[in-house]
């Protein structure tokens, strides 16, 4: 496979890591995950994503954060773009994941729900997303808008 871009951090604002992570899982009790004990290690290259949900999560606060050069480096060779150009008017106003499902060692799916607006007008995008793990990582394949 050839090697994801580099330099996936450099345009992405620094993020306070006590913060709530844009992702918005929660621990135990309910209560909103920090930056730090969350997607911020994934962003931050400190480790891969956990599993496919973990990357999918990663993503989406990639999103919120601009953070093309990530979603880049996480999107699997044999479907990645050769750019990528997010919409800098997007407001992203959540993520609900509705599921996970691990088809075998190497291949997972994750359903889910993103809400974003752009120019005051809400858009509800519905997806069941498809990863691999591959070279001792999960990368975002490609998915199916429902």
């Amino acid at each position: 496979m050839e090697p994801a871009p580099r330099g996936t951090m450099a345009a992405m604002p620094l993020f306070p890591p006590s913060a709530p992570c844009p992702c918005g899982r929660t621990d135990a009790r309910g209560r909103a995950r920090a930056w730090s004990a969350c997607c911020g290690p994934c962003l931050d290259a400190q480790h891969p994503a956990p599993d496919a949900e973990g990357l999918m999560r990663s993503r989406y606060s990639a999103f919120v954060l601009g953070g093309a050069g990530y979603l880049l480096a996480t999107w699997h060779a044999s479907t990645r773009p050769a750019q990528l150009d997010l919409d800098t008017a997007a407001k992203w106003l959540g993520l609900q994941v509705r599921g996970h499902r691990t088809i075998d060692a190497a291949h997972a799916e994750v359903e889910f729900v993103a809400r974003f607006r752009v120019a005051g007008r809400a858009v509800r995008q519905h997806e069941r997303s498809r990863f691999v793990h591959e070279q001792g990582q999960w990368w975002y394949v490609d998915g199916d808008v429902l």
